[in-house]
């Protein structure tokens, strides 16, 4: 049996980036209750809370993902990188409960609109959009699932600053106050879609789901076109975080092959199953007369 270590390749540093946008977030969160008051901007301070409740699902991502890079240990022997969809789960659930919430509270100003300072809203929007963009820019260096499902708090902010921007534009040449609560229903609307498909993924990784760019049939193909490979089977793939997975399969020899051509076979395996983001390979090298296991109906050697 062979058991690789974990492939040694260049890693972006996913605490830095959520780390950036976490105090970026937090800055223009404590900027906006400023204006909300100064513009006198309910609407402005109503995406404060907004933010503020953001703020506290990245630094609890920061926390999670923190906790995800430590190396394994004797309880943790594929490490903690699994807390970082725990961390995305959690925020998922976070950035879902405060779209209902900004729905609940849009409805009634569909009935009884609130007029707020265009001005203001306008210098608000501005400084909104250049901050929240900057954030989403450093999350998109990330690839973690957690920082996917995090990039869409700020994206749902960028996309909330540019409805108060187009609104604040308008409401300087007209009274039409009923298009902010419209624009906040939409957004809404726009991020829980996204929402759901990532926590779907998400739980698709807690269950252990084969990674939706592996497909096992053909992984095994392309074992048994190495040369001296008879068969393979107990082929079992899954992710740790959505990017980094795990491979466990048995591949059967010719019963005559050299302990050379046995290691060669291996690296073979290995590159291949390398090339699909896999960390941890655990190859089972059989002969082609043995019994890989006590249940022969389920071990298909050729």
């Amino acid at each position: 049996m062979s058991h690789s270590h974990e492939r040694p390749h260049p890693q972006l540093n996913e605490t830095r980036i959520i780390g950036i946008a976490f105090f970026l977030n937090l800055f223009f969160t404590i900027l906006e209750i400023i204006g909300g008051f100064f513009t006198n901007s309910i609407a402005i301070l109503s995406d404060a809370l907004h933010d503020f409740g953001d703020s506290l699902a990245l630094g609890l991502s920061y926390l999670l993902q923190k906790l995800s890079n430590k190396g394994s240990n004797q309880k943790y022997s594929y490490g903690y990188r699994r807390y970082s969809i725990l961390a995305a789960v959690i925020n998922s659930i976070i950035l879902l409960t405060g779209s209902v919430f900004i729905i609940r509270a849009a409805i009634p100003r569909l009935i009884h609109p609130i007029k707020p300072h265009a001005e203001g809203m306008i210098l608000f929007a501005i400084l909104g959009i250049l901050v929240n963009g900057a954030a989403v820019l450093q999350l998109r260096k990330g690839q973690a699932m957690n920082i996917r499902v995090v990039s869409l708090h700020l994206i749902e902010d960028v996309l909330g600053w540019f409805a108060v921007l187009i609104v604040s534009v308008v409401l300087l040449f007209t009274d039409l106050y009923i298009l902010d609560p419209i624009l906040s229903i939409i957004i809404s609307v726009y991020i829980v879609y996204h929402v759901i498909a990532n926590f779907k993924i998400s739980i698709n990784v807690f269950l252990q789901v084969v990674p939706n760019e592996v497909n096992t049939a053909a992984l095994e193909e392309k074992f048994k076109k190495i040369e001296r490979v008879r068969s393979v089977h107990h082929t079992h793939v899954w992710t740790l975080d959505g990017v980094n997975h795990v491979l466990t399969t048995h591949v059967v020899v010719d019963q005559d092959i050299s302990q050379a051509e046995a290691i060669a076979i291996k690296s073979e395996l290995k590159h291949i199953a390398y090339d699909m983001h896999c960390e941890h390979v655990t190859l089972e090298i059989e002969y082609s007369d043995e019994d890989c296991s006590m249940n022969h109906e389920h071990c298909d050697h050729d």
